[in-house]
């Protein structure tokens, strides 16, 4: 480059290191012409060992990168780190205890700046052996705390998706849960389930408490169940997924019932291609992917100082109105509306978390 531009190798240092000097601008454009006529790129190599950064991130997933449904977290945590000048190195274990040792073993030896952990869907996970003391776990909790982590805050979710239904004047709600009891979202989307009807003084009916598979299948079968109760049937059903509620749906049209005007469906996760497609669209609630993912990044990098090491820091689960929600059909059977008269109390406040 040197011998190119006509200049001493130091020149051509203090040009492309763009260090404050008496050189002319015609030297200098002189130094850089010939440096894109070589080819020449900066040693990231060469920079870490001046400055100790590598300007890389290390990201662990079991199986985002192959997800459509999870992929905005990835999208939002490569934004957070391009604006950061990083570069983000992804890992995708598919689940193989394996896979994901000897990435953070490989990881850890490029020296990457940050690490983040990141899972397919909320829970609880062990901390794998090795990983850095300043991972971020992102849409998990790692057991026994001691990492910051990012998680969707489903409890709300689960309130804010049955206050809908509520808000438009249905009382016998039902929830469509998945079959599995084990998942921490499952358990948190149902306590804001009870504590919405509880808000409005209704006591929840459990014959209204439906597991399944997490399924267009599932949540068909659940709302074919649900369907047989007659006049005790729900006018209204708040579904685990997106997937589960197409399911419901498909039951309901092949029941001769119209959404919302003989039933309304409120899904979650606002999945990409279900809930938009339904028809009518559904109303559901989002999980806050994009946003998780650049939290993570921005907390790894040191960009953003939030996150306790002993409690995950919980974003909000908005919700998205479509045309699934309406008010309940007149022609609710007399039976439904005894059963909702006896087991209807006066509001009591039950405040948000």
């Amino acid at each position: 480059m040197a011998a190119a531009a006509g200049v001493s190798v130091t020149t051509v240092s203090l040009v492309m290191n763009n260090v404050e000097s008496r050189i002319s601008d015609d030297t200098r454009r002189r130094v850089k012409d010939a440096a894109r006529a070589v080819g020449y790129a900066p040693s990231s190599v060469a920079r870490g060992l001046r400055t100790q950064q590598t300007r890389t991130v290390g990201l662990i997933s079991d199986q985002i990168a192959t997800t459509p449904f999870a992929g905005r977290m990835l999208a939002g945590a490569q934004d957070a780190a391009r604006e950061n000048g990083h570069l983000v190195y992804l890992v995708d274990t598919g689940g193989d205890e394996g896979i994901e040792s000897e990435a953070i073993r490989s990881l850890t030896a490029q020296q990457v700046d940050a690490m983040i952990y990141a899972c397919m869907w909320h829970r609880v996970v062990d901390v794998p052996d090795g990983i850095p003391a300043q991972t971020v776990f992102l849409d998990c909790r790692p057991a026994g705390g001691g990492y910051r982590s990012v998680v969707p805050d489903d409890r709300a979710g689960g309130l804010t998706a049955v206050r809908e239904l509520v808000a438009a004047g249905h009382r016998r709600i039902a929830y469509l849960d998945t079959e599995d009891p084990g998942p921490i979202a499952s358990r948190l989307r149902h306590e804001g389930y009870l504590q919405a009807l509880a808000e409005v003084g209704v006591t929840a009916d459990p014959a209204l408490h439906v597991r399944a598979e997490t399924s267009a299948h599932g949540g068909r079968a659940a709302m074919e169940r649900l369907l047989d109760l007659g006049e005790d049937r729900p006018t209204g059903v708040f579904c685990f997924n997106d997937r589960m509620a197409a399911g419901v749906y498909i039951a309901a049209h092949r029941r001769g019932l119209d959404i919302p005007r003989d039933l309304s469906v409120v899904g979650y996760d606002d999945q990409q291609l279900i809930a938009a497609e339904q028809d009518p669209p559904l109303t559901t609630v989002a999980l806050p992917h994009y946003d998780m993912g650049r939290w993570a990044m921005e907390v790894a990098l040191g960009v953003r100082a939030e996150g306790d090491e002993d409690a995950a820091h919980q974003m909000e689960c908005p919700v998205i109105r479509r045309d699934s929600v309406g008010p309940p059909p007149a022609h609710v059977g007399k039976q439904n509306r005894r059963r909702a008269s006896h087991t209807e109390r006066p509001p009591k406040a039950a405040p948000d978390r």
